[in-house]
């Protein structure tokens, strides 16, 4: 349940209660795909990391090492020894975007897996079922990802076909969770709001998902090569239609500027493989903008990475000696890279609470959205 503690302006701030702990809003989730964050980084770190949430994903989990194997082991949290919040994406994103081969059709998607080749179906029963396997606190609903650009008719089709899904998504949750050997009897549905840069698609499907009395809402099918201000129009347009007592979740957001921007505009939850993905190839998100750690000019910099910054990497290593593990090719630059990425994501959504608490998010707004997405000093 989500409770709205206060705003400034369109900007939230709040808490999320569930049933594997309470997180505070505005929240980015550190994304662990196949239950690993990418670079090494086990859930044991991430307790240091001031992770609150962590996201993995119901397709890949699916394919490997099975759902079923992973509930055997006692479900998800279980299975990677996390006991904090646990977002499952319904699959719908990579269905769409990895099978090359797929066929769409009003019970689901026929589509041949990205690893093997072998032929699988899911609709929103099966991810459901998937996902209850997993036991995650928050399973996402089943919809489809339209390309941008599209066609608005097919856009349109698109929209009340994931609104029909959806509904369908929230018949077999009941039904699952009221089954007495379910892992997450209190597993929550979001639902997803679609209609790619048409605004009046985008309003037209947030009214009538918004009536469903959903346990949260997502806006997807944006941060898909849109320019940044068409991202934020649409977001300045869908917001003011999502349900105020209910948390709001922009998908696969962003850049730290991005998350500042859309916290202004209304949105509590975020999600990106940015940080740990941009890490793993020596690009450093600093409290004075991006930097290269590969760059020359670091070959004997005595400074951690950011001065600003208390993650462990921060306080034991130096520019210096990441350089080197990178142009060394040694895993552990990329690890240590991607820990002090994480801790500087969760640092910047801390900090914005911490503004939003004290009425000065305005002026953290105004300090620090350009600065974070322009070059280090």
């Amino acid at each position: 349940m989500y409770k709205l503690i206060l705003k400034e302006n369109n900007a939230r701030r709040g808490e999320f209660v569930t049933v594997h702990g309470t997180f505070q809003t505005p929240c980015f989730m550190n994304v662990g795909t196949a239950a690993a964050i990418k670079g090494g980084i086990s859930s044991v770190d991430l307790q240091g990391l001031k992770t609150q949430v962590e996201l993995c994903n119901t397709y890949h989990l699916h394919v490997r090492p099975g759902d079923n194997i992973i509930r055997q082991m006692g479900g998800l949290h279980k299975f990677m020894n996390w006991d904090k919040p646990i977002l499952t994406d319904s699959g719908g994103f990579q269905v769409f975007s990895l099978a090359k081969l797929r066929k769409i059709k009003e019970e689901g998607v026929y589509f041949n897996s990205h690893v093997d080749g072998r032929r699988i179906f899911m609709g929103p029963e099966e991810s459901m079922q998937i996902q209850s396997n997993l036991g995650s606190t928050i399973a996402m609903a089943f919809d489809e990802c339209v390309e941008n650009p599209a066609e608005h008719e097919y856009s349109r089709r698109s929209c009340e076909r994931t609104t029909r899904w959806l509904i369908r998504c929230r018949q077999e949750m009941d039904r699952l969770n009221s089954l007495p050997d379910t892992i997450n009897p209190h597993q929550l549905l979001f639902g997803i709001n679609q209609g790619c840069t048409y605004e009046d698609l985008r309003i037209r499907h947030m009214q009538e998902i918004a009536e469903l009395d959903l346990d949260g809402y997502a806006v997807g099918g944006l941060a898909v090569g849109e320019p940044t201000d068409v991202m934020y129009h649409i977001l300045d347009t869908v917001v003011p239609y999502m349900p105020e007592h209910k948390i709001r979740y922009l998908m696969g957001v962003g850049t730290p500027s991005n998350l500042i921007e859309a916290v202004a505009r209304g949105i509590d939850l975020f999600d990106c493989v940015m940080p740990s993905r941009n890490a793993r190839h020596a690009t450093i998100f600093t409290w004075s903008g991006i930097m290269h750690a590969t760059n020359k000019c670091y070959e004997t910099d005595p400074r951690p990475l950011d001065p600003e910054c208390d993650c462990p990497t921060c306080r034991n290593f130096s520019r210096a000696y990441i350089r080197h593990l990178f142009k060394a090719d040694e895993q552990l630059g990329g690890r240590l890279a991607v820990q002090h990425n994480l801790y500087f994501y969760n640092t910047l959504m801390e900090r914005i609470r911490e503004a939003l608490d004290s009425g000065t998010f305005h002026a953290f707004r105004e300090k620090y959205s350009a600065r974070l997405a322009g070059k280090a000093e």
